[in-house]
């Protein structure tokens, strides 16, 4: 007889399961009795953590986001802590972010929450970067007053335009070429 699985180790179960259920299917297929079946566990169990689809979807999206979280780098120059993370995001998260946008359409749809918004429900929200721009402004690099959440959220919105633009990793000199020619002139 199996041994029974709880709290975390039975969330995980659940989150993994729904991964693996939205991957295979989409969300247009999405349901809960087939998460609970791939789990190898009851509808009340899941309901009782998560009673609505979409409220599912966006725990699955924050647990794949924290289990594929980067750390930030410190190289001693924002032009290669930027590249760098960036680098790190486009070898590591390409497949990931490509997999979303395709089997999310349906959840947009249906919610008419946009990708931004779903990414924000993980660590990837606003406030992420901001100790790689606070050293860079301690170091006098760049101005404070001119980062913007949306400047500093600009290479990394820019690289996920790229890859979904193309599904697949980004080349390196495109990533040069945003950052060297689109980002740091806007503040510097």
């Amino acid at each position: 007889m199996a041994e029974r699985r709880r709290g975390a180790a039975l969330e995980k179960a659940l989150l993994d399961a729904a991964w693996e259920e939205l991957t295979e299917s989409g969300y247009a297929k999405f349901t809960v009795d087939a998460v609970v079946r791939r789990a190898g566990t009851s509808p009340p169990v899941l309901c009782r953590r998560r009673p609505h689809r979409e409220e599912l979807v966006r725990a699955t999206v924050r647990h794949v986001l924290e289990r594929a979280r980067v750390e930030l780098p410190d190289t001693g120059s924002l032009r290669e802590d930027v590249l760098t993370l960036m680098r790190t995001v486009n070898a590591t998260r390409a497949e990931l972010i490509t997999l979303m946008s395709v089997h999310l359409a349906a959840y947009h749809q249906e919610t008419g929450a946009g990708t931004g918004e779903l990414l924000a429900t993980g660590r990837a929200g606003a406030g992420v970067t901001d100790p790689l721009y606070e050293r860079a402004a301690a170091r006098g690099e760049i101005g404070a007053e001119r980062l913007s959440e949306r400047v500093k959220s600009l290479p990394f919105d820019l690289l996920r335009h790229e890859i979904l633009t193309t599904y697949a990793p980004v080349p390196d000199q495109v990533l040069e070429e945003i950052v060297d020619t689109v980002f740091l002139p806007l503040v510097r």
